[in-house]
């Protein structure tokens, strides 16, 4: 018996060649990942990464200057005035003088029509008939024209009261009050010439009031 031949069945096997070496694998799925060397910038897959942007800051602006704003109200800007302008505070007085003309007008009204009857007989007037339907009418002239001064002097009062919270309907509740009060004016001239002042009055309350200012108070937002 022979170990040194090979096809001997009862001697050692024959040695085989060592296989090539494998270069190593990268790590599988569910491994971490090996970062890059400490300094080192981080890549992207298959793209190099940029550089940082610089970031640059914007500078703040301002609310623009509201272009109609004259110097007469704090708050030059769109939402409107902050406070109510003079111009506008002067019409709001203006508007409290012609209701209290009117009250004024409607009080004489109630004097007057009180001594009625005394008049009329003082005159001579009790006893015709023809007479007595012209007093009537006269009477009726007087009731309508204390009714109208009592309803004038009552919207005067609610547009005063309504200047400080109401909106662009009070202004033009207030021109159209001033105009219609002008003809108060007309039939006051010759009561010693104070139809004249009420005239005055009732013009400057429609010029302030139609001011831009006054209509910017009156369209300002309100939260």
């Amino acid at each position: 018996m022979s170990f040194g031949e090979p096809n001997n069945p009862y001697g050692p096997p024959p040695q085989q060649p060592p296989a090539p070496q494998q270069p190593p694998a990268g790590p599988g799925y569910g491994h971490p990942q090996q970062g890059p060397p400490p300094g080192a910038p981080p890549q992207g897959y298959g793209f190099p990464q940029a550089p940082p942007y610089p970031q640059q800051g914007y500078p703040q602006q301002g609310y623009p200057q509201y272009p109609g704003g004259d110097g007469q109200y704090p708050g030059g800007y769109p939402g409107g005035p902050l406070e109510m302008p003079r111009l506008t505070r002067v019409a709001q007085i203006l508007v409290g003088v012609i209701a209290m003309a009117h009250a004024v007008i409607a009080g004489s009204y109630v004097y007057f029509l009180s001594r009625w009857d005394e008049t009329m007989a003082e005159a001579g007037i009790t006893g015709d008939a023809d007479a007595e339907k012209l007093a009537d009418v006269g009477k009726g002239v007087a009731v309508f024209l204390l009714c109208l001064a009592t309803v004038f002097a009552i919207l005067g009062l609610v547009l005063l009261l309504q200047y400080a919270k109401g909106g662009n309907a009070v202004r033009v509740c207030s021109i159209v009050y001033a105009s219609f009060a002008i003809v108060t004016g007309i039939f006051m001239i010759a009561y010693w010439g104070l139809g004249l002042l009420l005239i005055a009055v009732c013009v400057v309350t429609i010029v302030f009031c139609a001011k831009r200012a006054s209509a910017d108070w009156f369209r300002r937002p309100r939260h």
